[in-house]
């Protein structure tokens, strides 16, 4: 085969390759695909602000045929919110005409400071003989309470009935006598009374508070334990025979009573002379065993000044619980003279 011939055929064969090549891929062009056409799609881009009220939740597939038209869309907050003011309740006619009378410069009437329910405390203080006073309180709205007594220093606890009353019989520590009376939520009261004998009387008090179990005893005139001349509460004494007495003060059946015992000798009345032994006793308890107690003592001597003194004591070991502790140095004995 000639050079000619060969480059010939090869040419006419390279011809053939490419056409068979080109007729092959647009065949495979025009045939059917399973793929949807891409449909063009205009971005828009909107930014949602919180809605006012919720609604239905947001369409989560991207199916065109499912979607709501954009352009028609209007959003909740899309809108300037509108502030609504409060509507205010319509004044009563009441309350009108009295603003009106106030504008007109009429006077309104006054709240009460309190109403008056019946519930005052009163209290009145009666002067008796051997300068005793007698002291009445009336508390309607405070029955079987407890309540302080003060007088001069002296405090003790009483309990009103069931009527709310309370009366007790008092040796008076002063010429000129208050009273003050005091419930535990601070209401209360005052009495007064002029005492003028009160000087005639020598008078030795003990108070403590709480379950301590003191006792003032008086030995007159050189009398022994148990015998005529021993005074002390537990003893029958006869207060017009010219002999002291002891007077107990306080209600012992409650929590943390105030207690006193006031021993009373009429000096200024009297025709006897000599001493008077006093002496303190105090039980020893399971409650106060072992321990300091503290009591106070209060003093008229020789028509003198009130005297209060503050006394501490050492109690026994509870070993010694029954006994009785004697106290002979814890208050001066009594000099009697004559009138």
């Amino acid at each position: 085969m000639s050079k000619k011939n060969m480059l010939a055929m090869v040419g006419g064969t390279l011809t053939c390759a490419l056409a068979i090549g080109f007729f092959m891929q647009r065949g495979e062009s025009a045939s059917p695909r399973n793929l949807m056409p891409d449909l063009p799609t205009e971005i828009q881009q909107v930014v949602l602000k919180p809605a006012v009220s919720m609604g239905p939740a947001p369409l989560m597939s991207a199916d065109v045929a499912t979607q709501p038209d954009m352009q028609n869309l209007v959003l909740a907050s899309s809108r300037a919110p509108v502030m609504i003011s409060p509507s205010l309740p319509e004044k009563p006619h009441w309350a009108q005409k009295q603003v009106q009378a106030s504008a007109q410069g009429a006077s309104l009437p006054a709240d009460p400071v309190s109403p008056q329910l019946g519930c005052d405390v009163m209290a009145t203080a009666t002067p008796g003989d051997l300068a005793m006073v007698a002291l009445k309180v009336s508390a309607p709205c405070f029955p079987n309470e407890r309540l302080t007594v003060h007088h001069s220093g002296m405090m003790f606890t009483q309990v009103t009935d069931h009527a709310g009353d309370m009366s007790v019989t008092i040796p008076a520590l002063n010429d000129r006598a208050v009273f003050i009376v005091a419930f535990g939520d601070g209401k209360g009261t005052v009495a007064l009374t002029n005492v003028p004998d009160v000087h005639k009387y020598d008078r030795v008090a003990v108070q403590w508070t709480g379950d301590l179990g003191f006792q003032v005893h008086a030995r007159e005139f050189g009398a022994s334990y148990g015998e005529s001349g021993h005074v002390w509460s537990g003893a029958v004494s006869d207060t017009k025979s010219g002999t002291g007495f002891v007077t107990r003060l306080g209600f012992g059946d409650t929590l943390l009573p105030q207690m006193a015992e006031v021993y009373t000798f009429p000096s200024g009345a009297t025709s006897m002379s000599g001493i008077v032994a006093l002496s303190v006793e105090a039980e020893v308890t399971a409650g106060n065993c072992g321990r300091d107690i503290s009591a106070q003592s209060l003093e008229i001597r020789d028509r003198s000044s009130l005297r209060i003194r503050d006394l501490v004591l050492a109690m026994p070991s509870c070993d010694a619980v029954g006994d009785f502790l004697v106290l002979n140095n814890l208050v001066e004995d009594l000099t009697i003279a004559s009138r």
